[in-house]
């Protein structure tokens, strides 16, 4: 590969039943017209978007991020009543198919989480035997019964971690893990703790965290081409990027089409730092707000 070329790794996060019917089948077309190779973090559990509105009392900055996303626009109806006014439909289970096609396109394919919504709102008020039980190892199973395999990442739902999470991803045989914002891989601290799982953050903004308050696509863009980074994270959502904002997604590939860049899945940049560990830094996360996301997230410490 040539110095001066960019690394670009696209992470698509699946979080709801319409994002794996409609959006995730839309950037499978894209991926392959612009010849890209990206990461899909599944949810493998129910989808409980309904739920979600509590965060409206519990998160601060919430509603005023729903209001400038078009959430109900972007989400449809529907899924907004999942979990509430209409029963949580089965994600994963629902359309075995698409994540096979995932797979069969040559995509990387792991785990978002079993029950986004409670992973993402209630993972600090839950134990290590809660979160194993209930959340880690349910997903783990149906990733195994659809796939027929074990699966190699995870991404945890919303960027939160806690060294609960951490631990458990420590006792799997995963080779990495998504599930922090930041500069760099590294190998995480926590709360005076150390753990042995590789941690690749997202380190762009998403689509939804700019959406309304900036122009967004030269934004990404010179982000992307200015970074003096050999690697750069571009987190995307199957229900934003893959559905009613597509096409602020194409026109963000196409202004990227002539600047040098390499489109790989993060299980390639996991196994290629994984050959020489002793070069990977280790840095703590901590929880904090980031700008544009309602909540705390977890975050690297690079300095």
């Amino acid at each position: 590969m040539p110095a001066n070329k960019k690394q670009l790794a696209i992470k698509v996060d699946v979080d709801t039943y319409e994002g794996l019917q409609k959006g995730v089948p839309r950037l499978l077309s894209i991926f392959q017209d612009f010849h890209i190779k990206a990461t899909f973090f599944v949810s493998m559990g129910p989808d409980n978007s309904g739920k979600a509105i509590r965060r409206i009392f519990t998160k601060k900055g919430f509603l005023k991020k729903m209001l400038r996303t078009k959430a109900v626009k972007t989400y449809g109806l529907k899924t907004i009543m999942y979990g509430t006014l209409l029963p949580a439909p089965q994600i994963a289970r629902s359309y075995p198919e698409i994540l096979q096609e995932i797979k069969k396109q040559g995509h990387e394919l792991g785990i978002h989480g079993y029950d986004h919504v409670k992973w993402h709102d209630l993972l600090d008020k839950l134990s290590y035997e809660q979160i194993k039980a209930e959340e880690f190892d349910p997903a783990v199973k149906t990733y195994q019964e659809i796939l027929k395999e074990a699966p190699k990442s995870s991404a945890c739902p919303g960027w939160k971690v806690n060294t609960k999470s951490l631990k458990l991803q420590d006792e799997s045989t995963m080779i990495y893990h998504s599930d922090s914002r930041g500069e760099y891989p590294f190998f995480p601290l926590m709360d005076g703790q150390q753990f042995n799982h590789l941690q690749i953050p997202s380190t762009l903004p998403t689509l939804d965290e700019i959406l309304g308050e900036e122009d967004v696509v030269p934004l990404i863009v010179n982000q992307i081409s200015k970074s003096y980074k050999s690697l750069e994270v571009f987190t995307i959502h199957a229900e934003v990027e893959g559905m009613n904002y597509q096409e602020i997604f194409i026109e963000i590939l196409n202004e990227l089409k002539d600047q040098n860049i390499e489109y790989l899945p993060l299980i390639d940049v996991a196994q290629n730092l994984l050959k020489d560990k002793e070069k990977i830094p280790a840095c703590q996360i901590i929880n904090k707000e980031i700008k544009g996301r309602a909540g705390a997230v977890g975050v690297q410490v690079t300095t």
